[in-house]
């Protein structure tokens, strides 16, 4: 058993090591690649290799990963503050507290016309960089989003992805770490960097 335990340690290990460096973009990709190359079937959970991979982005980036993490939570403040009518929340690593090289700030907000949020940012002088409309199907459910992908005035990445008004109050599940996507408002946001600002919320 324990040989077993090892094996998928180490297959976790090489997934996030895949993922950090960018061979890999995708957690089931990363997962396959890494037991092929150890030449064994075991699988990992997407939480094992998430954790790895924070591990990895702590070594190889120091105390600088810290110091952009709050850099990136007082920037996402000022988005959300931006978008303050359409319930703005805070999710992906830069709520989690994993963030890595090339992170983006992920921003969800609801509102049915996403055009609104398109011409809010860029009258704040935000870079639009990419708009795109996304589906997925979730127990026969075909469920859209509009994405929005940015660049601060402090030159970090953003993603805002727009949701229907209705999709508000819908709890969503994490597939990476497993747990419930809670995020962060903007009261939970300047309270959290008043009093822990690099915390990280990883499943326990």
């Amino acid at each position: 058993m324990n040989v077993d335990l090892d094996l998928k340690r180490k297959v976790a290990k090489e997934a996030a090591t895949l993922l950090y460096f960018g061979s890999e973009k995708e957690y089931k990709q990363a997962k396959e690649k890494a037991a092929a190359i150890l030449g064994t079937h075991f699988l990992p959970s997407n939480l094992e290799v998430a954790l790895e991979l924070d591990r990895i982005a702590e070594e190889t980036e120091g105390p600088a990963r810290k110091d952009r993490l709050i850099q990136m939570r007082r920037e996402a403040l000022k988005v959300m503050k931006l978008l303050e009518s359409f319930c703005p929340l805070l999710i992906g690593s830069v709520w989690r507290g994993t963030i890595r090289l090339g992170s983006d700030i992920d921003v969800a907000v609801y509102v049915d016309d996403p055009e609104k949020i398109v011409n809010l940012l860029k009258e704040a002088g935000i870079k639009i960089l990419k708009t795109s409309w996304t589906t997925v199907n979730k127990r026969g459910v075909t469920i859209a989003s509009f994405n929005i992908k940015a660049e601060t005035l402090a030159k970090h990445g953003l993603e805002v992805v727009v949701r229907s008004q209705e999709e508000a109050s819908q709890k969503r599940k994490c597939e990476v770490f497993g747990d419930e996507i809670k995020g962060l408002r903007i009261k939970e946001l300047e309270r959290l960097l008043q009093d822990n600002p690099a915390k990280q919320f990883i499943p326990a």
